[in-house]
């Protein structure tokens, strides 16, 4: 039974992950709460898990042209140096404080991307009014 639960969530974490949205973030939670995975365990199993998925979606996404490397040094360079000396420090959090601190980061992201969404739409609404206004200024003025 054991087995299944954890064939379900690599399956959700994939297609998650294939979409580009970042399996990890929903991979992590799931088996730290439904099989009782150290926190610490978790993030490896991800880590791990991360690489064929990537690799997939990578190949996937650059077949159907939706690569843009304009920027790929940039991100990637101070990505990996930056995970160099997380690794090295994450030895010495426990894993309730890793927990904690990965619940907060899910936290702010889900703040973050909310508020961006509402910016967004509220951007998208100002400037559909304006065009509408544009629009109908040139009507009564022709």
């Amino acid at each position: 039974m054991k087995i299944l639960v954890y064939i379900i969530i690599g399956i959700v974490g994939g297609v998650i992950g294939g979409m580009g949205m970042g399996g990890g973030t929903l991979l992590i939670p799931l088996l730290t709460l439904f099989t009782e995975t150290e926190q610490h365990i978790a993030q490896a199993i991800n880590l791990i898990a991360f690489i064929p998925m990537s690799a997939v979606a990578l190949f996937i996404h650059a077949k159907n042209k939706l690569l843009d490397c304009k920027y790929l040094l940039t991100v990637a360079l101070p990505a990996v140096a930056a995970s160099i000396p997380a690794s090295l420090l994450v030895k010495y959090v426990g894993g309730k404080s890793l927990s904690k601190y990965f619940g907060f980061f899910l936290m702010v992201l889900g703040i973050y991307q909310l508020v961006s969404l509402i910016v967004v739409k509220i951007r998208k609404r100002k400037n559909r009014s304006n065009k509408d206004k544009i629009s109908l200024y040139k009507s009564v003025y022709k």
